[in-house]
């Protein structure tokens, strides 16, 4: 199997406001795109199904391509569903349970837009969208305690569940960020493939909790775009964003220890009695 692309999106809007913007998509850029995917002969997948076929438990056709978006932005069922109906393309969204618009007195973290309302959620997976967890609150889970870090994973996968009443099995990390002590608590919590960025194609023998995806947005050029999915030269397309992952995985590591070496000091200064 050649490398399969994973797209992620996030807000799909002509208005974007300043959060957003950096990781947006317009709706006409996003129809471009979808129309190259149809034109070159791929067929998109949700997460689950790319994953079962990738794993020889399901069918997989000759260029699968998966369709994901992160957050749960109210954009989604406002501006990308209407065109991915038109073209009859399923995808798989990851939302943030405390940032769904009617969360109630489950609401937490802070929403950088408009949000998805349960029922919107709903809505989509009758549209035959896949949803999958990207954590109840937003943090970097990789710099969480260990109680709040499985808080964030059982209490997203719980709601979204109740919500939509049927298993969710697969999430996405927060800014793509994880760590071997974040991705054992993930399979904890139930789910059995998870995303990251990496800006990579998904190759058959990769770690099913680090699934690598390929980002998307306004300033990706439709030759971009095409080279990407077609994996074409995909190291030099995105060097700058995986330089920056790189050094960012760098900082959070040393930022954690730096973290555990302050508790651990803190709890033995408290032992002593000083």
């Amino acid at each position: 199997m050649t490398g399969v692309p994973i797209l992620m999106y996030h807000s799909v809007s002509d208005t974007p406001n300043d959060e957003t913007r950096p990781l947006a998509v317009s709706p006409r850029r996003f129809a471009e795109q979808l129309g190259l995917l149809r034109d070159r002969g791929f067929t998109p997948m949700t997460l689950s199904d790319l994953v079962a076929g990738v794993h020889r438990t399901g069918k997989l056709p000759a260029k699968p391509v998966a369709i994901t978006f992160d957050d749960g932005y109210a954009d989604f069922h406002s501006e990308a569903l209407p065109v991915l109906d038109r073209f009859g393309y399923p995808a798989t969204v990851f939302v943030t349970s405390g940032w769904i618009q009617d969360a109630g007195p489950d609401e937490a973290g802070r929403r950088l837009a408009p949000m998805l309302t349960w029922s919107q959620v709903r809505e989509a997976v009758s549209c035959g969208i896949e949803i999958g967890g990207h954590s109840h609150s937003h943090p970097q889970l990789d710099q969480l305690p260990d109680a709040e870090l499985r808080n964030e994973l059982r209490t997203n996968r719980a709601l979204l569940e109740d919500q939509i009443d049927r298993p969710v099995a697969t999430m996405a990390y927060p800014y793509g960020y994880s760590s071997a002590r974040v991705r054992r608590e993930v399979r904890r919590a139930g789910y059995w493939t998870a995303c990251a960025v990496a800006n990579d194609a998904f190759e058959e023998g990769d770690e099913m909790l680090t699934i690598p995806r390929l980002t998307v947005t306004e300033r990706t050029s439709m030759t971009k775009f095409a080279r990407a999915v077609e994996g074409e030269g995909i190291p030099l397309l995105y060097l700058r964003e995986r330089a920056l992952t790189k050094g960012y995985a760098l900082v959070r590591r040393a930022r954690y220890g730096l973290r555990q070496v302050s508790t651990m000091y803190t709890r033995g200064r408290v032992t002593a009695g000083e």
